[in-house]
């Protein structure tokens, strides 16, 4: 998390939707073997929780039930040149959007693991904009079973949450809307756009 205060939020909505956007993140833990990292997609639970899965082969895998993690969630990001401000005196910088999630991981029972693919597979599909959605009633009980043999579910229940939404706060508006227009020139709408939206 960023230490400047300007940079971080108490929108809880907003930190939640961030998690369904984006809908992918990290999962860190300090093991017996040392501090390991998995690439995970991520699901809210909308009480307190995200739920992921990992392969029964990933290094944190045997560690995490039980364990203190912290998922990251990254959002969108851009770097910011010096020479979109009126100010010469300023130097670059990165505008970017993060979330740290930490909390107590515990393991899934296959019935959880079950609903959670259900879930995921099924806010992922409605995205698809072509063609009729993908279930997992699709494949073969004898093959869902192998597959789900393969990995393990986790809920991880947040208690401590930390944003960091750099969007430039800290600059007088005329130099948020350049970098703003810097950033999108540059191909980073997404970020440009929350600059607009997000930032006062």
């Amino acid at each position: 998390m960023h230490p400047d205060r300007s940079f971080r939020t108490d929108d809880r909505a907003l930190m939640e939707a961030l998690i369904d956007e984006i809908g992918f993140g990290m999962v860190f833990a300090t093991t017996p073997d040392g501090p390991r990292v998995a690439h995970t997609p991520l699901v809210w639970t909308q009480d307190g929780a995200v739920q992921f899965h990992l392969s029964r082969g990933n290094a944190l895998t045997r560690h995490l039930d039980g364990m203190t993690a912290l998922a990251v969630i990254n959002g969108p990001e851009g770097y910011v040149s010096p020479r979109w401000y009126a100010d010469s005196e300023q130097v670059p910088t990165w505008n970017y959007v993060a979330l740290e999630l930490e909390g107590r991981v515990r393991r899934m029972d296959p019935e959880g693991l079950l609903a959670l693919l259900e879930t995921l597979s099924a806010r992922e599909e409605a995205r698809v904009t072509e063609g009729q959605p993908w279930t997992l009633a699709k494949v073969p009980e004898s093959k869902l079973r192998a597959l789900l043999s393969g990995i393990v579910g986790f809920e991880l229940e947040v208690q401590a949450w930390r944003p960091t939404f750099k969007l430039s706060q800290n600059k007088p508006s005329d130099e948020r809307e350049r970098v703003a227009a810097g950033l999108e020139a540059q191909g980073s709408r997404a970020v440009a756009q929350l600059m607009r939206t997000l930032a006062p």
